[in-house]
């Protein structure tokens, strides 16, 4: 049995790759809607997050051979404690991670390493700043840039109830969320920054299923100015950025 972490759109492709090995397999996802996509394949799926010693105790539990983490780059903490419970329970760990992506050193382009420089580059430039990094964040950009002069903070987000809330008790305006899923077409993405007259973007190098980050190029494209949140550093150990290379380590340290 293999226990995995699904955190990304093509975690769900290499689960059903894993099962169709041959190996049995318990997916593990935060939400509901996760738990959805991959139920409607057919997957087991336990859903919730797990401290490193509930998983612990889970996979000590469960006869699991290996631990496969596909959780989000910048999902830190779920990257330990997985590390962690592997080692605890005596088993392999195998992390699958998209390749980042190369954008030629883009004139239009800042890289910073965390939350806080974004959030202080953004304020540094003004004007109407969109920001497409999820909800657990939002307060630091908040925290810098909500009701500053000269600054138009836009919240792109999934939406569910409790970010809505999150946007009412950081003084987040209804008329500055975009309470939408994507995927996103170069289309919708270009439609987005016109409404919003968007100048500054601010996103994470999460890698992408696709050749290109369409929120990206099309921000650069249309002169707008993108701040890229690196990924967090963690050693990892044993890493892939594509399927074949996880089924081979499985059947190699499972048999």
């Amino acid at each position: 049995m293999i226990f995995m972490l699904c955190g990304t759109s093509d975690a769900r492709e290499l689960a059903l790759r894993i099962r169709q090995s041959g190996a049995g397999l318990l997916t593990s996802v935060v939400t509901d809607s996760a738990a959805k996509s991959l139920q409607d394949e057919g997957l087991d799926v336990r859903i919730g997050r797990l401290t490193d010693r509930e998983m612990t105790e889970l996979l000590k539990s469960g006869g699991f051979r290996a631990v496969v983490d596909a959780s989000h780059p910048f999902a830190e903490e779920a990257h330990r404690n997985a590390m962690q419970a592997a080692r605890q329970a005596g088993i392999p760990y195998i992390r699958y991670e998209r390749a980042s992506l190369v954008y030629d050193n883009h004139p239009g382009l800042t890289v910073v390493p965390g939350y806080e420089e974004a959030a202080l580059e953004a304020k540094r430039r003004k004007g109407s700043i969109m920001l497409t990094t999820g909800s657990k964040t939002l307060h630091i950009f908040a925290k810098h840039l909500a009701g500053e002069p000269e600054i138009r903070l836009v919240a792109r987000m999934l939406p569910r109830r409790d970010n809505m809330e999150k946007c009412e008790e950081l003084g987040i305006e209804q008329k500055n969320i975009i309470a939408i899923q994507g995927p996103f077409t170069r289309e919708m993405n270009e439609a987005l920054y016109r409404q919003f007259g968007t100048t500054v973007m601010v996103t994470k190098e999460s890698g992408t299923t696709g050749a290109v980050d369409e929120k990206v190029e099309t921000a650069l494209r249309l002169g707008i100015d993108v701040i890229l949140i690196s990924r967090p550093e963690i050693e990892f150990g044993t890493v892939f950025a594509d399927y074949e290379g996880v089924l081979a380590q499985l059947q190699a340290m499972t048999g």
